[in-house]
């Protein structure tokens, strides 16, 4: 009798008890991040403390919902990995832009469905984009997406941006702390505790933080028990051309940094990203967009700080992210236990951070380790990329009098290195090869052959590994 074909790591199931261990260690993980954007955005338009809470487990509803989609997926929608999904930063900007100039809120979710719709129209097309991805462009995203996450855990671990003790040698302490309990444990405990080093860190870090005092629980006892997000809850959409012109935006760039957090993921998971994959994940992106249009939140798409999470756990069970999905929907219908997760001091998270984004640009390291650096211009498609990704992100007012249009696309290290890469790769590695191929020359032109050169753009990426 044959066996049964083994099953991927990716679509293995683990014990009833590993998935909720894993699953909330995701869930800590991106919650700060999650809970920001509601924030940013209604304190900018002065809401009430009601909406604000409104705002904030409404997102967390269809956060839910939008991983439960790319993870475990539906038709055509979902990429099938374990891939966390939150609101995007880069439509803040934009998004206060719209609520406070007149447009309120209803304009926002007009901008929001129409954004989503397009996402899901444009998913095939960037789908057929993939083989400009090849692991010179792939590891060089995942090097930036690693490194442009590392002020968020450098803030976190400072108290906070905005809080009033950022900085005190208390905060860099609970952070350190964190920090060396999630490495104690991944180096020294048993395989299981070593894959939960990130939760453990974090449950120890707040039992530390609770008798110091870096903890305020006022906000449980405030929060309802029950909470139901319904559609269209601050009015009906409206749709303004400027808003949604500025949100169209918003998409191309949040595509870009997803097509990345998901060839990541792939490299990370042994599951290499197809086309068709691609374009179902992007797919999935679109569809949670409107989601979030209708239910009274954001643009949503793959969250780069779980990505790191997958990569140093070695936890590929898409399964595991998908109950971190259930557990953010219960954290929606039931406010008082999202306060008790909101509770968590920032020095804690920032301790965890620092490890988990370190590892995203460690596996970008690791991809570019597959790549040819001798005699050709691999090294100055990598540089530029990487000077060209960090530079919103060390000088954030760098692109202040630029254009909105401009300041969306580039404000974002993540798609401003993506498109140096692909833009560089062509130039160095394609257009320069088409020229000594068309001359019936086999010299090296630029430093590569002309097929070879063809070949970093059009083979699929597992090839040229």
């Amino acid at each position: 009798m044959t066996p049964p074909p083994p099953v991927h790591p990716v679509d293995e199931v683990p014990p009833a008890r590993q998935l909720a261990a894993f699953g909330l260690q995701h869930v800590l993980a991106m919650y700060a991040g999650a809970v920001a954007v509601p924030l940013i955005v209604g304190g900018a338009m002065k809401l009430s403390p009601a909406d604000l809470a409104y705002l904030i487990t409404a997102d967390l509803l269809i956060c839910g919902i939008a991983t439960l989609i790319q993870c475990v997926g539906f038709w055509r929608f979902g990429v099938r990995l374990p891939i966390m999904q939150g609101c995007t930063f880069a439509a803040v900007s934009p998004m206060v832009l719209i609520g406070t100039t007149g447009g309120g809120l209803p304009a926002i979710y007009g901008s929001v469905i129409v954004a989503g719709l397009a996402i899901v129209l444009l998913a095939p097309v960037f789908g057929r984009l993939l083989r400009f991805f090849p692991p010179l462009v792939t590891g060089t995203v995942i090097l930036i997406i690693g490194l442009s996450l590392l002020p968020v855990a450098g803030n976190w671990a400072a108290g906070g941006v905005g809080s009033a003790d950022f900085g005190e040698p208390k905060n860099l302490g609970l952070a350190a702390f964190v920090l060396a309990v999630v490495l104690g444990v991944q180096r020294f405990a048993p395989v299981f505790l070593s894959r939960i080093a990130v939760l453990i860190g974090i449950v120890v870090g707040l039992a530390v933080a609770v008798p110091f005092g870096f903890t305020d629980f006022d906000g449980v006892g405030d929060a309802d028990w029950l909470g139901i997000s319904t559609p269209f809850h601050f009015g009906a959409p409206t749709f303004e051309a400027s808003a949604i012109i500025s949100m169209l935006v918003v998409a191309l760039v949040t595509m870009t940094e997803t097509t990345g957090d998901l060839i990541a993921v792939g490299e990370m998971t042994g599951r290499k990203v197809e086309p068709r994959s691609l374009a179902d994940g992007l797919r999935a992106d679109g569809f949670s967009t409107v989601l979030g249009g209708i239910f009274n939140t954001f643009p949503y798409t793959a969250y780069a700080q779980n990505v790191g999470l997958v990569g140093m756990t070695r936890v590929r069970s898409r399964w595991v992210v998908a109950t971190a999905g259930g557990i953010l929907v219960l954290l929606g219908l039931l406010p008082k236990l999202g306060a008790v997760v909101a509770a968590i001091p920032a020095p804690v998270l920032g301790g965890a951070g620092l490890v988990m984004f370190g590892t995203v640009a460690a596996s970008g390291l690791r991809t570019l380790a597959t790549v040819e650096f001798k005699d050709n211009h691999n090294l100055t498609v990598v540089a530029v990329s990487v000077a060209v990704g960090m530079l919103p992100v060390g000088v954030p007012t760098v692109y202040a009098k630029f254009p909105d249009w401009f300041q969306t696309v580039m404000n974002s290290g993540i798609s401003a290195g993506c498109l140096t890469a692909i833009v560089l790769n062509l130039l160095f590695n394609h257009l320069a090869g088409k020229g000594s191929s068309a001359g019936g020359d086999t010299a090296e032109a630029g430093g590569l052959t002309g097929s070879g050169s063809q070949d970093a753009v059009e083979k699929p990426r597992e090839e040229v590994v």
